[in-house]
């Protein structure tokens, strides 16, 4: 106890007596430390009894006795000493409150002050051509129908039930709320609802929690919630944004303390505690997760100031380097804690697909700068086109997913997104290679308009198959689903911009007739649990991503290409757009401080 003491009393003369000579009136430990007396005086030690009393050295003295397991510390103070004290707590505590003021003003607590630049493209042209304004009028008022709902009925839960008209809530974002909110932040602003952007604003100020006892997915919360107020940010320049984002990034680091700092799947961010999911091969984190927290990362980096982030991200791009790829392909598992791949599972769908996308938006992200990332990107779209993209005796490119060796000639609709992908990566193709990475767009993108065209409903199934004298078509009931999920979509958004097919456009508006048709209801838009069939059966569900990026992918199909233009934006995995830090960026900063 003495040696707890010292740094905090180092000017206290101290008198260790016996137990029993201390007084019960004595003063506790406890009150004595709440005094916050400074110290004044030497500390002595004196293995002395004295008679039943406790005896000052003399009397401009007050004493304080505090009982021990065997002896009692007796605390010596002169008056005038206690006097000064009382001024230095005084002292103390004034510039306390003077630095806090001081932190709020900078804006979010403890981040570096940053101007805020008016971002380009933020707010688009309306289209010229009135046929094309007039459908994109018709996304935004879906939007409207989707949001507007979802505040009368779940407002600030995570996700809203369309048919029942309650909340709906997921496992995956443990006990935070709002995920609609948050997801729905930047599609809100581009599409200018500004009174909807405002009271979302105003919910995430006040009600936005991350302080629970919950065990969150590192990956989902990442990329919705991380994602979402990272765009809010940049889009608006509102600061709460930037303060929620580095807080909850700060609370999703103990996720990277394993053995190799590749992080954990699962992660409780009260207690700090991870692990991975119990499905996933041989206790593995998986390629799709921890391979899609790279963009966030390093924009946290940047708006904190604080290196971890990003150095946390790099380090999983040291770990894969060191690992044999087998046939140049990354496998889906990866153990944690011995640093090899599990099962050689390959996919460019569910499991594997966003690794693949980061890699190449890293590079676009960085101005071109990140060689790394481009040289893992552009290594792997050779493998997979080596070893995975095949096409179907009707003439139908896909993308085959790989078991050890061995294809599985089925595409899920997540794979889809590769499509825009490929295009988005074709100016920066080796060896000439440029209209061939676009071509490679455009045949996944044809591809996955037939899995929706050769539905009942004209909405694509969640897998479809290239077997069996079978060709871009769910054979499976499990497989059968449409959750209103965005990569073709989103494929059709890439193919636009870049290649300017009406075509494209026209397979968009398709989609939109079907989700009016099958997906609306009156408390929302919900999922179907059956393509094929001619009566809906719906899945009761309002996904946020459907805010966040189907209808978003949608609006950007129907506007110029001003509106968040890809020379200085990436979209995260979730579609929430990142600006790129051009390499003049943090040079223009340092000036204008």
């Amino acid at each position: 106890m003495i040696a707890t003491l010292l740094p905090w009393w180092l000017n206290l003369q101290a008198i260790l007596i016996n137990r029993f000579s201390c007084r019960e009136q004595h003063s506790s430990y406890a009150e004595l430390v709440s005094q916050g007396f400074r110290a004044h005086s030497r500390l002595l030690l004196h293995h002395k009894h004295f008679a039943n009393q406790c005896l000052p050295p003399n009397t401009d003295q007050t004493v304080r006795c505090i009982p021990m397991k065997r002896n009692c510390l007796c605390i010596n103070l002169w008056r005038k000493e206690v006097e000064q004290a009382a001024l230095d707590i005084r002292q103390d505590k004034e510039k306390l409150l003077q630095d806090a003021r001081g932190r709020k003003e900078a804006g979010a607590s403890g981040l570096p002050q940053r101007l805020f630049r008016q971002p380009v493209g933020a707010v688009g042209q309306e289209p010229a051509d009135p046929t094309v304004r007039q459908r994109r009028d018709k996304i935004k008022e879906m939007m409207k129908h989707a949001w507007d709902n979802y505040k009368r009925y779940a407002w600030g839960l995570n996700e809203l039930k369309p048919i029942s008209k309650q909340g709906h809530s997921s496992n995956l974002f443990g006990n935070i709320q709002g995920a609609t909110i948050v997801d729905a932040l930047d599609t809100l602003y581009i599409m200018e609802m500004k009174e909807e952007f405002k009271e979302a604003k105003e919910w995430v100020e006040k009600n936005l929690d991350f302080n629970v006892n919950a065990e969150i997915s590192v990956f989902e919360v990442n990329i919705r919630f991380v994602g979402g107020l990272l765009s809010a940010y940049y889009l608006s320049g509102e600061e709460v944004f930037r303060k929620k984002a580095v807080e909850l990034g700060e609370k999703l680091l103990p996720a990277f303390n394993t053995p190799t700092g590749i992080p954990w799947a699962l992660l409780n961010i009260k207690s700090g505690i991870g692990r991975n999911w119990p499905w996933a091969s041989g206790g593995s984190s998986i390629l799709a997760e921890f391979g899609t927290l790279h963009l966030e990362f390093v924009h946290l980096t940047h708006l904190s100031g604080n290196p971890v982030f990003a150095e946390k991200v790099m380090n999983i791009r040291k770990v894969l380097n060191r690992l044999d790829k087998p046939e140049g392909l990354y496998p889906n598992y990866l153990n944690p804690s011995s640093g090899q791949w599990g099962q050689h599972h390959v996919s460019i769908g569910g499991l594997g697909d966003s690794f693949y996308e980061y890699l190449l938006k890293a590079w676009l992200m960085s101005d071109k700068t990140d060689e790394e990332g481009k040289k893992m990107y552009y290594d792997a779209v050779q493998a997979i086109e080596t070893h995975l993209i095949r096409k179907s005796s009707g003439g139908l490119m896909y993308i085959a997913e790989w078991k050890g060796g061995l294809l599985e000639h089925k595409m899920g609709h997540l794979t889809c997104f590769a499509g825009g992908m490929f295009a988005l990566g074709a100016d920066g193709a080796p060896n000439d290679k440029t209209g061939h990475h676009i071509e490679l767009g455009a045949e996944i993108a044809r591809t996955c308009h037939e899995s929706y065209d050769r539905t009942s409903m004209k909405l694509g199934p969640e897998a479809f198959r290239f077997d069996g004298g079978v060709e871009a078509i769910a054979t499976r009931q499990n497989e059968k689903y449409y959750i209103l999920r965005p990569e073709v979509i989103e494929t059709y958004m890439y193919m636009w911009r870049l290649t300017h097919d009406p075509k494209y456009r026209q397979w968009g508006w398709e989609a939109v007739e079907a989700l009016e048709k099958h997906c609306r209801v009156d408390g929302g838009y919900s999922g179907i649990r059956d393509v094929y069939n001619n009566h809906e059966s719906h899945d009761d569900v309002q996904q946020s991503f459907f805010l966040s990026e189907t209808l978003k992918y949608l609006y950007l199909l129907f506007s110029e290409d001003d509106l968040l233009p890809f020379e200085h934006w990436v979209f995260n995995t979730e579609a929430h757009p990142l600006p790129v830090l051009h390499k003049d960026d943090g040079n223009n900063e340092e000036n204008q401080k």
